[in-house]
């Protein structure tokens, strides 16, 4: 009797288990879909943008901008987008995973003389890093709690300013990119110094095909170039936490499908070995009655 009491509460707690799990999987699902609207209209805007500013740039001899001087990279600054909670699968793990290998394959010299920093934008990263003694220089895990342009661009600020100031000679950011609800593609993209007209062109095959595009530009196209590109790499940190924001709710309702998947599973193998010990305790006392009623009869 004391093993089917053990069975009889292990199969209610997985079935509290089973509710939480299914319930968090429906939030994940409602805000996936906001996720997904904000990226998917953000997307050919930023595209477009990218697109812009290398065909015009392309037409310009030279840049003056302070963002394109491209440094030896002696001083690093990594960018790392994670989230703030977790049961969301290997989400985060992978987001570290894929910046350690970015600390100790591309930049180990830079981290091995200490100059190497890191900014979370979101708590998981933030406090995988600081607790292991990197060079954080700031957390913004409360972006997501209302996540918009504005908030995103205080962030990009302060790295472009760090950047324009030679406290930093390349800024990178890690982040998921998001494909569909079970697939996020990690993904490292350089921030600073932006990327040369000729690079950028290789990301669109419009670009590729097309040799020039006649804009009509006033005032200048120094003047267009001079406000598109600090505008450009505002879009490009802001696309990368909305892409992280989109993968962590697929990731996550994915998770939780399974989980939910996993704890129906395991509901079928514990009511049966209820049964089947329920049975065996049923016979043991039928064969006790038994043998009782026949040792009686015998005496």
């Amino acid at each position: 009797m004391a093993n089917l009491k053990e069975v009889r509460n292990r199969i209610t707690s997985v079935s509290s288990t089973q509710q939480i799990t299914k319930a968090m999987k429906m939030v994940s699902a409602a805000k996936l879909k906001r996720a997904t609207n904000a990226i998917l209209q953000l997307r050919p805007y930023a595209n477009k943008l990218r697109d812009i500013l290398a065909d015009v740039s392309a037409s310009v001899e030279g840049s003056n901008s302070p963002f394109t001087v491209d440094r030896e990279p002696n001083k690093v600054l990594i960018v790392v987008v994670s989230s703030n909670r977790g049961l969301a699968g290997a989400f985060n793990a992978n987001v570290i995973k894929a910046t350690n290998n970015l600390i100790f394959n591309k930049y180990a010299e830079q981290h091995a003389k200490g100059n190497l920093s890191i900014i979370g934008i979101g708590k998981k990263g933030y406090d995988f890093y600081s607790k292991r003694n990197f060079n954080v220089v700031a957390n913004h895990s409360d972006l997501f709690s209302d996540l918009n342009f504005g908030s995103v661009s205080v962030v990009t600020e302060f790295i472009m300013e760090q950047f324009k100031e030679g406290n930093f000679d390349r800024i990178e950011v890690v982040y998921n990119q998001f494909k569909n609800a079970a697939v996020q593609e990690l993904t490292a993209e350089q921030i600073l110094p932006l990327l040369p007209a000729e690079e950028n062109k290789q990301h669109t095959h419009k670009a590729k095909i097309e040799a020039e595009v006649d804009y009509i530009i006033e005032p200048s196209k120094e003047k267009i170039i001079e406000e598109l590109i600090p505008k450009a790499i505002k879009i490009q940190l802001y696309k990368a936490v909305l892409d992280s924001n989109a993968s962590e709710h697929g990731a996550r309702m994915t998770a939780m499908d399974k989980a939910t998947e996993n704890a129906g599973d395991l509901l079928k193998s514990l009511k049966l070995s209820y049964n089947q010990a329920r049975q065996a305790a049923i016979t043991t006392e039928l064969t006790e009655i038994v043998s009782g009623a026949a040792a009686l009869s015998n005496g």
